[in-house]
């Protein structure tokens, strides 16, 4: 049984799920596959010749982790108590060509595809909904080891091609189905600064909304206007009122994407006038993340901006920032802004927008 999920990049609301605010995600043609069948004992063997590894443990040693994000094992527990139930080993094979550590979801990806190959394989086997499998790949990688982190990864990846999330005041999950063309995604090969990244965009972000709310309770991430931000100039630094600014014009050309988008399923309008829009509004979000979060780095700037010379139509950092991925939209020349990538040093891939995890035939 082989099963495949793909990586996913973040369209609108990068860095502000954790806010509460909604994002808007596309699963990318990079995936990973777990290819594998049962054992005669109870043995776990998980061969990982992409990264030169081999992970092994038994089902009855599976409930202990034995190092931070134990994914393999923490999957099969939450199946457990959902009600699956393993008495066989199993022995897989994993590979993958999605950017490893690289803020396109390798890991979420590869959690997808191993609750994705449990499940079918149990001894009460089932075929679960992609929205089920999403949950279950959120709680095994973020909810069992106290981690920070949405749930964008898992749903855009279990889902596929392109998802609206909400997760305030409850978990809403919308199927877009936009008519877009070829993306470029490029890997800057520097390392993700997550932890850093995260000590300003989302708690000082939240700093700020603590100290704005006190002072005018009737503010809110939600609903409070651009237009407004201004107000609270007295109250903040520079810094941190560009930070709110960001937050707040990111929300908007969320909104405004996801109307783009779903026009773009029914429009007979012309193909490359929405799509024009669709990659100015890309950018935009690139401005903010670039100037006032500062989630870009200085290569990773170059690399955007060579990508626009050579003719896209937008583009922004993807993930967590600090390095790893960006990429760019050009439905009419992704060869050029590819080539235009890789003179700046970066690694290209053409991509498109491709479909959940799925059973390979």
């Amino acid at each position: 049984m082989k099963i495949s999920t793909p990586g996913r990049i973040c369209l609108f609301g990068e860095h502000q799920d954790y806010l509460g605010l909604p994002t808007v995600a596309a699963a990318i043609s990079r995936r990973i596959s777990i290819e594998g069948s049962h054992r005669a004992d109870e043995q776990i063997i998980i061969h990982l010749p992409d990264l030169k590894a081999q992970e092994t443990f038994t089902l009855s040693n599976a409930s202990t982790y034995v190092k931070d994000r134990d994914y393999f094992r923490s999957t099969l527990n939450v199946l457990r108590r959902r009600g699956f139930v393993f008495s066989q080993g199993l022995e897989c094979e994993v590979h993958g060509n999605i950017p490893i550590n690289s803020g396109t979801s390798s890991s979420s990806a590869l959690i997808v595809s191993w609750a994705n190959f449990l499940s079918r394989n149990a001894d009460n086997p089932a075929v679960i909904s992609s929205k089920e499998l999403g949950e279950i790949a959120n709680e095994a990688e973020v909810l069992e080891f106290g981690e920070p982190g949405g749930m964008m990864d898992h749903y855009s990846t279990a889902i596929g091609h392109v998802i609206y999330l909400e997760s305030t005041p409850k978990i809403y999950v919308e199927a877009l189905h936009p008519t877009l063309g070829t993306f470029v995604l490029g890997d800057s090969q520097q390392p993700k600064d997550t932890l850093g990244i995260l000590a300003r965009c989302r708690f000082g972000m939240e700093a700020i909304i603590k100290k704005v709310t006190e002072y005018d309770p009737s503010f809110s991430i939600f609903h409070t206007p651009f237009s407004q931000a201004s107000d609270y100039s007295s109250l903040l630094s520079t810094d941190e009122l560009g930070l709110l600014k960001a937050n707040l014009e990111d929300r908007d050309l969320l909104i405004e994407g996801k109307k783009l988008l779903q026009q773009s399923a029914t429009s007979t309008q012309e193909t490359n006038d929405i799509d024009a829009a669709f990659g100015q509004l890309l950018y935009r979000h690139f401005q903010n993340l670039r100037d006032h979060k500062r989630t870009s780095t200085d290569k990773i700037n170059r690399m955007v901006e060579a990508s626009m010379n050579a003719g896209a139509l937008g583009g922004k950092i993807n993930g967590s920032g600090g390095g790893g991925c960006m990429f760019m939209y050009a439905p009419n020349c992704a060869h050029e802004v590819a080539d235009a990538i890789r003179r700046e040093g970066g690694i290209p891939y053409i991509i498109t927008v491709d479909e959940g995890t799925k059973l390979e035939q």
